[in-house]
């Protein structure tokens, strides 16, 4: 017998993680919105929203689900050397919005893009009221690639990347993982399985281990609402 998803008014709340389809994997419930309260709920309750311009909404919560410890990250030899060059400036939520629409642009085997105009909105708003970081390759005073996500506690939910340059997201990716891990940063939420993170040290965890990491993790203080990482986090 097939499952149905519940349709969540504005008013309702989510519906525990446990009850997420295996099929797709991690589908839980479609409606809602994506007020600033609603993305707040779901990302404390270890949900995110996932879906393509004229879908409904769509709330995921997959299992397993990918994360990757700071203390873990692994670099490659070469980007160790790209990194030692310094020939790069790394800016944090100077340009939220840029950051959003490059990762929406069309990439190589994609149909289109998951990151509508409607969730541009919502995010921006996230990263006015400090909840969202936006972080930025700069080379040659040209914004080259980077990454945004959601931060709560010391958990920092990834989103997206992009690069325009060779190397650029992975410099911008391996910073704020430095940068995190000397901030105590518990875990950083890939969400979904890929091989480009796998090769940065991320791994698959079950869902309860998680959720029971991110019950502790965003208990903690929220960081600063402007994030500035130090300069000396590859010396």
């Amino acid at each position: 017998m097939t499952r149905m998803i519940p349709w969540l008014g504005t008013d309702d709340r989510f519906p525990p993680v446990e009850r997420a389809l295996a099929d797709p994997n991690g589908l839980l419930a479609a409606g809602a919105d994506l007020s600033l309260p609603r993305l707040l709920e779901a990302y404390r309750s270890g949900i995110f929203p996932w879906y393509s311009e004229g879908e409904p909404l769509l709330w995921w919560s997959p299992h397993p689900r990918m994360v990757l410890i700071p203390a873990e990250l692994r670099l490659t030899r070469s980007l160790r050397k790209r990194l030692a060059r310094r020939d790069y400036e790394i800016r944090c939520d100077t340009c939220f919005r840029d950051v959003m629409r490059a990762c929406a642009e069309p990439r190589a085997g994609q149909d289109g893009t998951w990151i509508t105009r409607d969730m541009i909105r919502a995010y921006a708003a996230l990263a006015r009221a400090g909840h969202a970081h936006s972080v930025e390759t700069w080379i040659g005073g040209e914004l080259a690639g980077g990454l945004y996500g959601v931060a709560l506690g010391r958990v920092f939910y990834g989103e997206s990347m992009f690069t325009r340059v060779p190397d650029a997201s992975k410099i911008a990716l391996a910073h704020l993982v430095r940068q995190l891990e000397r901030w105590e940063f518990g875990m950083i939420d890939c969400q979904m399985r890929t091989p480009h993170l796998a090769r940065f040290g991320a791994r698959d965890i079950a869902r309860p281990e998680f959720m029971q990491k991110l019950a502790h993790l965003v208990n903690y203080p929220d960081p600063a609402s402007v994030w500035r990482l130090d300069d000396d986090l590859f010396e």
